[in-house]
């Protein structure tokens, strides 16, 4: 047996310790291959749990509601409302922790009323190298994370994921919509719409992995290099500038550095790189 099938045996069987379990789905590629292997191991006693809010647009809910489908699990929706959370719309540097811990906490109340033993998240191995102050309030709230307690890294969780045929194997990384602002800037309702406008435009041009994120009245467009002759094409530049201004950005700009995960973190104090 290799060292990936290892890993993936031992989150199984961390899985049947649990007994049950109540997952936060996002419908992303760490969640996605975790809600495969409860369903795998728990059957009926595994929940996946998707949370709607403005920072978590329609077409990542859409698409976590088909893998749910895919994969089989029972799937269920809740509302939270970051913006009402004190301390995250402010947007300070652990902002990813007010808005874990409140969806956390939401989720150990559906669990205890389902009668499920376990919260559990899609953390991965390689998380723990990152800025993720989510993973805090995870530890605080008794959360458990099967796939990095079991060693698995996001490029073992594409790749098993690939030979159980999930669609999700090599979706494009995501994050929720208030990672594309700067640290201190207040983040609210009127420009979570004029990014997710923005990133859906990019989308419909057939752009995969980029972020565009906020500068008050600038847009800083990331892509990932290879994509940088397809932006700069002429009739493309035309109407991304045209699209951007008609959303209400006032400049549009071309991130040189190109797509990288936490570009926001590179000015904080350790510059630690949180996965965005």
């Amino acid at each position: 047996m290799t060292q990936i099938d290892d890993r993936l045996e031992k989150a199984k069987d961390i899985l049947r310790q649990l007994g049950s379990v109540l997952i936060a789905f996002s419908g992303g590629v760490d969640s996605s291959f975790l809600a495969r292997l409860a369903h795998e191991t728990l059957g009926k006693k595994a929940l996946a749990v998707t949370a709607t809010s403005e920072t978590y647009p329609s077409f990542e809910y859409e698409q976590a509601v088909q893998v749910a489908k895919e994969i089989g699990i029972a799937h269920h929706t809740i509302h939270t409302e970051e913006l009402s959370i004190e301390g995250f719309k402010n947007n300070p540097p652990n902002r990813c922790y007010f808005c874990k811990k409140e969806l956390f906490q939401k989720l150990l109340d559906l669990a205890k009323e389902r009668g499920l033993a376990h919260v559990v998240d899609g953390a991965n191995a390689d998380d723990t190298g990152d800025w993720r102050p989510g993973l805090q309030a995870a530890r605080e709230l008794g959360v458990r994370s099967p796939l990095l307690e079991a060693d698995l890294t996001k490029q073992d969780i594409r790749d098993l994921s690939k030979r159980m045929g999930l669609s999700t194997w090599d979706k494009p990384s995501y994050a929720c919509l208030s990672s594309r602002f700067p640290y201190g800037k207040t983040i609210t309702p009127e420009a979570l719409h004029k990014v997710a406008h923005a990133e859906e435009f990019l989308r419909s041009l057939g752009f995969r992995q980029f972020r565009v994120r906020h500068h008050d009245t600038i847009a800083r467009i990331e892509v990932e290099a290879s994509a940088f002759p397809k932006l700069l094409e002429p009739a493309t530049r035309e109407r991304i500038l045209a699209r951007f201004k008609e959303i209400g950005y006032a400049y549009v700009a071309v991130d040189l550095q190109g797509y990288r995960t936490g570009s926001m973190n590179e000015v904080l104090p350790e510059r630690k790189a949180e996965t965005r």
